[in-house]
Formats: C-alpha cells, sequence, structure tokens
C-alpha cells in the first residue's frame, strides 16, 4: 500500500502561508491612505467605558432590591401573627407561655374592650412579666368529639346540626376534625373547613356500645397536638352519659388534657336520664374548667344548638397573653396560673383560662391507643 503523502499537504500549506502574508501586507497598507480618524469627544463618555458604568449601576440596584427584601423579611418575621400558604399561624418565643383568655364581668357577658395593662398573670403565685397581648379573632383547630353510645341514637340529629352551626359560626381559616366514640374512639374526617365533609362524617352513626369518653378526649388532645398547624385548640365534647368504658381515669385524661400546649374543651353533657347525673356533671366541670373551656347542661336538646352559638362567640372573643416564666422549664412539674383583670368602668372582672400546664416532660398516657 503507498505511504501517505505529506509532500503535496506541505506544498499546500507553503502557498497557504504566502497568501496570508500578502493579505497582511495589503492590509497594512490602505490605513496609510485614509484620512486619519476623528478624535473622540471627549464631553460624553467612551463606548468602552458605558459598559462598566451600566453593570455598576446595576450592582447598585440588585444590593438595594436585596436590602429591601431583607428589611421586609425581618418586618414580616418580627410578626407575631403570620399567614404561611393562606394558613394562619401565630410566632411565639420558644420560652413563651400562651394563654387564650376570656373576660366576663358580673352579669356573665362577655368584656372585649381591655388593653394588656388590665392584666396580671401569676404563675405559682408569682407574677409573671407579659411579653405579648392581642385581642382579634384568632383561627383554632378544633376538635368535635361526638358520642355514638346506643343512648345518643335519638338525639344524634339536633347535636350534628349544633356541631354544624358552630362550625359555621367560625372562622374560615379554622381547621376541624371530627372523632365518634362509643366504647371505641374513630377519626371520621381530618382535618378540614369543608362543611360537607364534615357533615359526612357526623352522619356516620352506629350508636352502640359504652361510653370512652375520656380515652377519646384524650386521643383528640394528642391529634391536635401533633398534627395541628395552627396555635389555638379547642375541642367540642357532646356526650349524655358518664364514662364506663376508659382505662384511664378522670385524673390521669386531665393531666393529659394539660400539656403546654394543650387545648380548652367545651363540653356539653345532656344528662336528663344518666344514671349518676351528677358525678357525670362534676367529671365535665373538672376537664372544662381546668383547661380553661367551659361546660353546659341543657334541659332539653332545644338548647344544644344556642350553646353552640355561645361556644362560637367565646371562642372568637378571646385575648391572647404571652409570657415567659420566671421558673425555668426545665425545672419540670406542675405551674398553677392564674390571671387577674381590673378596669375602670368594670366591676368585678372574672378571667377564664387554663388552670395550669406541666413544664417539661410530660405525663406519660395510661390506656391511650
Amino acid at each position: 500500500m503507498p505511504g501517505r503523502d505529506i509532500t503535496r499537504q506541505r506544498s499546500k500549506w507553503a502557498f497557504k502561508v504566502l497568501l496570508l502574508t500578502f493579505v497582511i501586507w495589503l492590509g497594512a497598507q490602505v490605513p496609510a491612505q485614509s484620512s486619519p480618524p476623528p478624535q473622540p469627544d471627549q464631553s460624553k463618555p467612551s463606548s468602552q467605558a458605558a459598559p462598566p458604568a451600566a453593570t455598576a449601576t446595576t450592582k447598585a440596584q440588585e444590593d438595594q432590591q436585596q436590602e429591601d427584601q431583607q428589611r421586609e423579611n425581618q418586618q414580616q418575621d418580627s410578626q407575631q401573627n403570620k399567614s404561611d400558604n393562606g394558613v394562619f399561624v401565630f410566632r411565639k418565643d420558644v420560652d413563651e407561655v400562651v394563654l387564650h383568655a376570656t373576660v366576663v364581668d358580673d352579669k356573665q357577658h362577655i368584656v372585649t374592650d381591655l388593653d394588656r395593662n388590665a392584666f396580671t398573670v401569676f404563675e405559682d403565685g408569682k407574677p409573671q412579666s407579659i411579653i405579648s397581648f392581642h385581642h382579634q379573632d384568632i383561627p383554632v383547630a378544633m376538635g368535635i368529639v361526638i358520642d355514638n353510645s346506643g343512648s345518643m341514637r335519638e338525639k344524634r340529629n339536633k347535636v350534628n346540626q349544633a356541631a354544624l352551626n358552630l362550625v359555621r359560626s367560625s372562622n374560615p381559616q379554622d381547621e376541624v376534625f371530627v372523632v365518634n366514640f362509643n366504647d371505641e374512639y374513630y377519626l371520621d374526617q381530618d382535618f378540614t373547613n369543608d362543611l360537607l365533609k364534615l357533615k359526612e362524617a357526623l352522619e356516620k352513626i352506629d350508636a352502640r356500645g359504652g361510653t370512652a369518653l375520656y380515652e377519646a378526649i384524650v386521643a383528640s388532645a394528642d391529634h391536635l397536638k401533633k398534627n395541628a398547624r395552627l396555635d389555638k385548640k379547642v375541642l367540642f365534647v357532646v356526650t349524655d352519659g358518664e364514662d364506663n368504658a376508659s382505662r384511664e381515669s378522670l385524673e390521669q385524661a386531665v393531666k393529659q388534657l394539660q400539656d403546654e400546649n394543650g387545648p380548652s374543651v367545651y363540653a356539653i353533657g345532656i344528662l336528663g336520664d344518666e344514671e349518676h347525673p351528677k358525678r357525670a356533671k362534676r367529671a365535665l366541670e373538672i376537664i372544662a374548667q381546668r383547661t380553661g373551656g367551659m361546660a353546659f347542661f341543657p334541659k332539653t336538646l332545644d338548647e344544644v344548638d344556642e350553646i353552640s352559638k355561645t361556644v362560637a362567640h367565646d371562642i372568637r372573643n378571646q385575648y391572647l397573653i404571652g409570657y415567659k416564666p420566671t421558673n425555668a422549664r426545665a425545672n419540670g412539674g406542675f405551674r398553677q396560673i392564674r390571671v387577674d383583670a381590673k378596669a375602670k368602668g368594670h366591676n368585678k372582672l372574672t378571667v377564664r383560662t387554663k388552670s395550669g400546664y406541666y413544664a417539661g416532660a410530660q405525663p406519660a398516657a395510661s390506656g391511650s391507643k
């Protein structure tokens, strides 16, 4: 096979070099015959200087925009009330204890015109410094917990309607779930503000069995603690009897509810035919009082709907009071809370809020599922 002819390639390369040399020489002769170039106008910046100036201006604008954005973010983060993805979230200091408090006068009318200076907070008898204060309609995470035992069969329609009216009277940003219980408890609808879904969950009536009231309340409170995106938490409980199926006692249940971020419990006891009405009534009163809620005992079913409106009004007109405990939370234990209110133009004022909370490690659940 003939070898590769590199001589021809070299000859072609030499010709190309000669041609390129001639072109360069010819180009060098043209400027010598042409007129001298015009002098640059000293009154205007040269075209070469323009890009750096433009770049510097753009960078300054970007820096200013970044500073403005940082300032806006800091202002937003400093606000304690903020909406994330359309959901209201209350921002609080990690060491802050937050109370949701209702104030009533001597005629049991809700008082809504007080300022921060009207309140004094005591923890274990020692006054605390209030570091945050709000009075506005704060959205709430709420569990509707309805007795589904056999004795409730004929009562559920009116109870369900009252529960739905409670939701209708609520803030549009509220999030609500439904638990039906007898000797077991069932999460029939998780957090939503869809009335149709809530209605369908309330209509899942299987009225039979006993009344595991304490277990249902504790499980619902635990669901609020672990899954609610909103800081304010409420349980709306309706039952017609005494607990006869829970594996934990009333006191054990109350301890679970008195978690630092535990819910306020509003309870309706329809106890007309209850075998032990006084004992059942006392249990609901204790649960409501220690969590800052209210207990109601209607004489007839027709009163339940009106009570639900009272509950909605109470929830919507609470004060939010935050303080940093003088006793470090790491010390643990139960902390007793009392809030006093005094203001000109008002006689005796009563503040309803939770009676205390467990700081640090929480008491272990007993018998919860």
